[in-house]
């Protein structure tokens, strides 16, 4: 499979999420306080929850119903109730607007 563009970066707001679908996969697009874009699995493993809906804080998204914060470079959770991982795909930016594969994951 190759990229496909799913928004441009200035329509992230820094700390917030977006959901987009990609070939049947759920993914979280996260503009984290620094302004870097990352890609992860957008269902909670704990709960199987939107994690997009959630909060973006510092390098993590949380799950707004119970609280797990997952690593947007790792996927791994941060804190319980949650212990499996997300996945974290790859993101490209090309010419301001964000692209992502899918097929390519970073962890998990």
């Amino acid at each position: 499979m190759t990229a496909q563009k799913v928004c441009a970066v200035d329509e992230l707001s820094v700390s917030s999420a977006r959901r987009v679908e990609l070939d049947g996969v759920a993914i979280a697009v996260v503009r984290d306080s620094a302004g870097e874009v990352h890609a992860i699995g957008d269902t909670c493993t704990h709960g199987d929850i939107s994690l997009s809906e959630g909060f973006v804080e510092d390098d993590g998204l949380e799950c707004w119903a119970h609280g797990s914060k997952f690593s947007l470079t790792t996927g791994k959770p941060l804190n319980l109730p949650a212990y499996e991982p997300v996945p974290v795909f790859a993101v490209e930016i090309i010419d301001g607007d964000v692209y992502i594969d899918p097929a390519v994951r970073l962890a998990v």
